[in-house]
């Protein structure tokens, strides 16, 4: 996001644009910010917790891992995208309700996480992203 804000301020700085554009294009970078969604974001990830578990298990070094393994989700371009999906649909399909702070309903989520990645350390990083995550 801080290489768009530096070419839109490079625009207005090179008289490319006037100012008026320049707030435009800023209020849409805000927007997009606001969101949490940049532009490369793929569209199926359409909410904060599935953006969640794709940027940190883009970050993990799972991408090697997820190329080999077959998900739900048969999307061989991206496949930390189908692992994220995999991840987020098997937590949906099997939170209890009032699941947080109840170490016994969070090891049902911490389960499903681990039947999905298959590795102990990733569940424990990635399970207080998801219990910060409303949507689950």
């Amino acid at each position: 996001m801080s290489a768009l804000l530096d070419e839109i301020i490079a625009h207005l700085r090179a008289k490319r644009i006037d100012y008026a554009e320049y707030l435009k294009r800023i209020a849409e970078l805000a927007k997009k910010v606001q969101a949490g969604q940049a532009d490369d974001t793929p569209v199926k990830l359409d909410t904060p917790g599935k953006r969640a578990i794709y940027n940190n298990l883009s970050n993990s070094g799972k991408a090697e891992e997820a190329k080999e393994r077959k998900g739900r989700y048969d999307l061989a371009e991206d496949p930390v995208l189908a692992l994220a999906l995999d991840v987020d649909q098997k937590i949906k399909q099997v939170r209890p309700d009032s699941w947080r702070g109840i170490d016994t309903r969070e090891r049902v989520i911490k389960q499903a996480m681990f039947e999905i990645l298959g590795d102990v350390d990733e569940v424990e990083r990635l399970f207080p992203i998801i219990k910060a995550q409303r949507e689950y």
